[in-house]
């Protein structure tokens, strides 16, 4: 109906414009002829039928009050919801546009936009790519707030959150049974145990760890920094690296039950939701120091050896790959994986041929561990240059080594830079010098050299100071997740180094590629593009740093839902540290204040007025089921009754400008329209809370 264009005798032009699931109507003066004689016979009989259409339309709006009365007990009310704005002065500037947010219903408390189960039968099962980033399109956006699950409490603080959490906060029975006896993790009263086993480490994950320092020693002296551990389970193996002045990136897919990186988060580990399947990861080439899988069923050497190339794409030169699990170990573990040890034999003999065409080699071997080391020169891809037959072949030259968004996986060797001299393992200073040190790679970003790098070390060791002033939790047990938001070399993470937590570096898909510098420095971090859900579930970060992002974004990317999606991962009672330009402070703010956020201003260290800070905290708030008397004054009532009024009026505008064929035909026309168009409505959008409150009519149609 909204797309429709409906011509009258008054010579004006009624062009309906379907936004947000509303229709829109714009009026225009124009001289028109009608095309035919139907349009001129309806005409000339709605002279006839005006007192019976004021009629129905009274009858209607009757209808719509009466349903909002009847339907209203169905708004949800927000608790223990601190006064926003109080502490900040909000001028609705003229680039501030209108915003509101419903809440979502509970079903959505573990929603997950680019990675939705709710959409995977759309997408293939070939090669897992269901499980890959599929964001939602624009029209199909969800516009609410995720609650947070019933009984939610404040996360259990660091360091004692490594060995344990809060079931309501990550009420998962599945997994609790089926890995019970892997001794992942275990239910006691309302909380979830990790006593630190796996299936490859039933002995706890320290006594394995320790045996792979004995084949790796470089993982004592602090030559290994960064690590990733691809199928990380609960991350008990990246929580035990951390001890031990090793950051691991935890990596698994989202799934139904297990949750994986949920437990990673709510433990305070590193993780994000990830898959190698058809595409890159999202890390530029040469960036971790080891990659790890304990058992982690990934195919490696099918499909061209896909997975495994981007396994060697991501790691520096020189580094180590640990695998435990089939087929290492096969001469004495067949049995238990229901196979032939023959069978075994020849997986463990392909793998070992496709890694050496790789150019790794066997480094050491024990047990259930094997460890094989990335080339650490480029003498071995000469070789392979050389050979018109070898296969995997060369990657070519159009193919960029550090394009990884959205990027598809090629069956082809990422030989490493041979210009760059100090990338390497062993060429790279330790941890924690390294942190310090200019990056050979910074000469590769625009502008990048050695005296800008400690120019901006320099700034953000200011800038950390005065934050912690403005919100003394900086640096506390109070917050241990944090995420910057759109980071250049890492400067913060690096300024809060000393602290107890660990920062997720997010460098733009669309910026300068800054990311290589963050993980030569040892810290870790993940290319993103704003205009998207991030790939982590909700409430999963204590602190969110922004530093100039919707001046730069704003063209591309709605504020609404930058900061709708911040709202998504940001825990309750969590903190978000936004420097804008002045002109978006305010803007900001107003979007904030429906977040239900509560913001204060406050001026930079350099008291600029050009750019001005915003210090947030998302307060807690729960979903109940009814409304009580004492709502009717509440922001939640008024809330409802505009949303009606529009509605309303809306309905009203529609039945007068089809009532010559609606009356033409009386009620059934009516209804079939009613219905139609709200079954419209419902596939644009497809919350039920913002569309609760339905007419007495419509009910009465839909039951006929």
């Amino acid at each position: 109906i909204c797309l429709q264009t409906f011509k009258c005798e008054s010579e004006t032009v009624f062009n309906f414009i379907r936004k947000d699931s509303v229709c829109i109507f714009n009026l225009s003066p124009k001289t028109m002829k009608y095309k035919d004689e139907k349009y001129e016979k309806a005409e000339k009989g709605s002279l006839k039928v005006l007192p019976k259409t004021v009629l129905l339309i009274l009858l209607c709006g009757l209808s719509f009050y009466l349903g909002g009365l009847y339907y209203g007990k169905n708004i949800v009310q927000v608790s223990n919801v601190a006064k926003t704005g109080s502490s900040l002065d909000v001028d609705n500037s003229p680039q501030v546009k209108s915003v509101s947010f419903s809440e979502c219903s509970s079903d959505y408390q573990d929603y997950t936009p680019c990675t939705d189960p709710r959409k995977w039968k759309k997408y293939g099962t070939h090669r897992l790519t269901f499980m890959e980033r599929h964001c939602p399109p624009v029209f199909d956006r969800k516009q609410c707030l995720v609650p947070p699950p019933n009984g939610y409490k404040p996360p259990i603080r660091w360091p004692k959150s490594k060995n344990e959490c809060w079931y309501r906060n990550v009420p998962y029975d599945w997994i609790n049974k089926q890995k019970s006896n892997q001794h992942w993790l275990k239910k006691e009263g309302e909380k979830f145990i990790f006593p630190g086993g796996g299936t490859m480490f039933p002995n706890g994950v320290s006594a394995y760890v320790d045996l792979m320092q004995d084949l790796i020693p470089e993982m004592k002296d602090g030559t290994i920094r960064t690590a990733i551990d691809t199928g990380c389970g609960v991350a008990s193996w990246g929580g035990d690296l951390l001890d031990r002045g090793i950051l691991t990136v935890s990596l698994a897919p989202r799934d139904n039950h297990e949750a994986q990186v949920q437990f990673a988060l709510e433990r305070g580990i590193p993780a994000i939701l990830g898959i190698i399947s058809t595409q890159r990861l999202p890390f530029p080439s040469n960036s971790f120091d080891m990659a790890h899988c304990s058992r982690c069923l990934i195919p490696w050497t099918e499909f061209g050896g896909v997975y495994l190339l981007e396994i060697h794409r991501i790691l520096r030169p020189g580094g180590f790959w640990v695998l435990s699990g089939p087929p290492v170990n096969y001469e004495n573990r067949w049995k238990g994986w229901d196979t032939t040890v023959e069978e075994q034999r020849s997986n463990y003999e392909k793998l070992q041929d496709l890694l050496s065409s790789m150019c790794f080699k066997l480094y050491a071997k024990k047990d259930d561990i094997a460890v094989w080391q990335k080339s650490p020169d480029n003498m071995c891809y000469n070789k392979l240059s050389n050979d018109p037959d070898a296969y995997p072949p060369k990657c070519d030259d159009s193919l960029e080594p550090d394009s990884a968004w959205y990027t598809p996986l090629r069956p082809c060797v990422v030989v490493p830079s041979p210009k760059l001299k100090k990338t390497d393992l062993e060429s790279t200073p330790k941890w924690p010098e390294r942190l310090h040190s200019t990056p050979e790679r910074i000469s590769d970003v625009p502008g990048g050299n050695g005296g800008l790098f400690k120019r901006d070390n320099s700034k953000w060791k200011t800038r950390a100071k005065h934050y912690k002033k403005l919100l003394p939790a900086v640096g506390s047990d109070k917050i241990r997740n944090v995420m910057d938001m759109n980071t250049a070399y890492g400067g913060l993470a690096a300024a809060l180094v000393d602290d107890p937590l660990w920062v997720m570096n997010v460098v733009s898909s669309y910026a300068a590629n800054t990311l290589p510098v963050v993980f030569d420095r040892g810290l870790i971090g993940t290319y993103h593009d704003w205009c998207e859900a991030f790939s982590t579930y909700p409430r999963t970060y204590d602190l969110l740093h922004v530093d100039g992002l919707f001046t730069s974004e704003n063209q591309r990317c709605e504020m609404k839902y930058v900061m709708l999606e911040m709202d998504r991962i940001l825990r309750p009672n969590g903190y978000a540290i936004i420097r804008e330009s002045s002109y978006f402070a305010d803007t900001i703010a107003s979007v904030a204040k429906e977040l239900r956020w509560s913001c204060r201003k406050e001026k930079t260290e350099s008291e600029s007025e050009s750019e001005k800070l915003l210090i947030c905290q998302k307060k807690l708030w729960l979903l109940e089921n009814k409304v009580t008397t004492t709502t009717i004054g509440s922001l939640s009532f008024f809330k409802s009754k505009k949303k009606l009024s529009k509605t309303l009026s809306d309905y009203m505008m529609y039945l007068l400008i089809v009532q010559p064929s609606l009356m033409s035909t009386v009620a059934g026309i009516a209804c079939e329209a009613i219905i139609a168009s709200y079954k419209s409505v419902e596939e644009m959008n497809e919350n039920a809370i913002e569309y609760s409150s339905k007419s007495v009519l419509f009910q009465a149609c839909r039951s006929d």
